[in-house]
């Protein structure tokens, strides 16, 4: 296949590599039922294989200011990019959140295609999972969630894979077309953080190399610009500082959507509004544990913003922006929180942040490596952490014949950014996931049991969701954080598959 030069976005976030703050979209996928390799492989041949950026690697060519480019692997090994992994007893998340840490600190070998999965065994009572990892150069968050849920299937009895792949192509229709037109109108809403922009400056992102315009287009554009550019630092916390090459991953519980929005039908605010509230207020704990003044604190939240066209499929490369939202981490009460976190987020509808924050990641793809230090470290002093919010399917999922459980993902903190936060809902539910730089932040299992003691708070406030219409009992398992659980059982059990074992336990 003939070489294809990086797009300018792309090259801005290959560059950004360092080894202390690897460019790569980390993802953790746990599943009830052990999976099987060889299937699984074949489904990847099958399926995976179809995106070109997943047979080629990046060449870096010689000659000074020449551009990056994609070519085809012509070794390719899949024993390399789909490796086993046996977590060591008891397998439980504790041994899964360790093996994750590990990987998100481990810089993908760039001789090869910028992707690796490694296939974990002996995960909890007689269950797999599944850690992936991509570089950021071959899509964002949007592109990457859709390339895997690619892999799966919405009936667990789905033949098994020829294990050939199909006619490569940039993109393959997969089951889940429906879904993504269901997410990407779901992003209509989000999208109005960028305003305008995406009405005025349709031209512009038709053609990134003109996306800098943004800012000589007119007043807004040049305001947004300014307001970027003259952000004060944030201040200095635990969460800022050198980091170092060790990160940290956790997550929470699987929190069931209804509860969510039960507290933003009581309360006011978006789930999205929701969830940052108890995490801003999780934030604020952690601090204070550290004994480090809160009171009147305010940072900033770097926001990353969809700017695909919503008539357009997700694609693979790098279509967004980003935006800053300061967070309110010095209220105390919870609902006063979520009022003035709600407040600042619709401030924010109709600003041109994103879009002219796209520009300038544009700009700097085709500048030399030394400004685009220059312009990264500038984002990086003017946030603390990186908040990204994905639409997962609605229905349940099986990959390779395994029913999915869970999923969770990290997006690199750009800006060598100390700590990032990500949502990700599916099937009912939400997780919570945090990823820190180990130096900064050794115990980020601590952030999000102070989520699940903010969520829990604002739960009392708010009343609890209406029954489902047909009489059906929940789970009678608890969480770790000593919650009921709000996932319905499997016929003829009191418990859901995650809290099966909990059966054993009574009497």
């Amino acid at each position: 296949m003939a070489r294809k030069v990086l797009s300018n976005v792309d090259t801005a976030w290959l560059r950004m590599e360092d080894p202390t703050n690897l460019m790569m979209i980390t993802g953790v996928l746990v599943f009830s039922q052990p999976l099987v390799y060889d299937r699984l492989k074949a489904v990847i041949e099958e399926r995976l294989l179809v995106f070109d950026r997943f047979r080629q690697r990046v060449v870096q060519p010689a000659l000074p200011g020449a551009r990056p480019y994609w070519e085809d692997d012509p070794n390719l090994d899949l024993g390399y990019h789909l490796q086993r992994a046996t977590l060591p007893a008891p397998g439980d998340r504790a041994a899964l959140q360790e093996l994750a840490s590990l990987l998100a600190s481990a810089q993908l070998d760039f001789s090869r295609p910028l992707w690796q999965l490694h296939l974990v065994e002996g995960f909890g009572d007689g269950g797999s999972a599944l850690i992936c990892r991509l570089h950021h150069c071959i899509g964002d968050g949007l592109a990457l969630v859709h390339v895997l849920l690619s892999l799966t299937d919405t009936d667990p009895d789905a033949p098994w894979p020829l294990g050939r792949p199909s006619q490569p192509q940039e993109r393959c229709r997969t089951p889940f077309d429906g879904f993504f037109r269901r997410a990407r109108k779901a992003l209509g809403a989000t999208q109005k953080v960028a305003g305008a922009a995406l009405r005025e400056y349709l031209t512009v992102l038709r053609s990134p190399s003109r996306a800098i315009e943004i800012a000589r287009l007119g007043f807004r554009g040049t305001e947004a610009l300014a307001r970027l550019l003259l952000l004060w630092p944030d201040p200095d916390t635990v969460f800022k500082g050198p980091l170092g090459v060790a990160k940290r991953a956790a997550w929470s519980d699987a929190i069931p959507l209804a509860e969510i929005k039960s507290i933003g039908r009581a309360l006011g605010g978006t789930v999205n509004d929701v969830l940052l509230t108890a995490m801003t207020g999780s934030l604020r704990r952690y601090l204070e544990g550290r004994g480090e003044p809160v009171e009147g604190l305010n940072f900033r939240a770097v926001v990353p913003v969809n700017l695909r066209p919503l008539d357009t499929e997700p694609g693979l490369g790098n279509r967004f922006g980003l935006f800053f939202l300061p967070l309110p981490v010095g209220i105390v009460e919870p609902e006063q929180r979520l009022h003035e976190l709600t407040r600042r987020m619709d401030a924010r509808k109709d600003s041109l942040e994103a879009p002219v924050a796209f520009g300038i990641l544009n700009t700097i793809g085709m500048s030399p490596s030394q400004i685009q230090d220059v312009v990264v470290k500038m984002f990086g002093l003017k946030g603390t952490a990186v908040m990204t919010n994905v639409i997962g399917p609605r229905e349940e999922l099986y990959l390779a014949g395994a029913p999915l459980e869970g999923l969770m993902f990290w997006v690199p903190q750009s800006g060598r950014l100390g700590i990032g936060v990500s949502i990700l809902s599916y099937a009912g539910s939400v997780w919570m996931g945090v990823m820190t730089d180990a130096g900064l932040v050794p115990d980020p299992e601590a952030i999000i049991a102070g989520f699940e003691a903010e969520f829990d708070e604002l739960l009392g406030l708010a009343p609890q969701p209406e029954q489902p219409p047909v009489a059906r009992e929940r789970c009678r398992g608890t969480t770790q954080s000593g919650r009921r659980c709000g996932n319905y059982p499997l016929a003829g059990s009191a418990y859901c598959r995650v809290h099966q074992g909990q059966a054993g336990s009574e009497g």
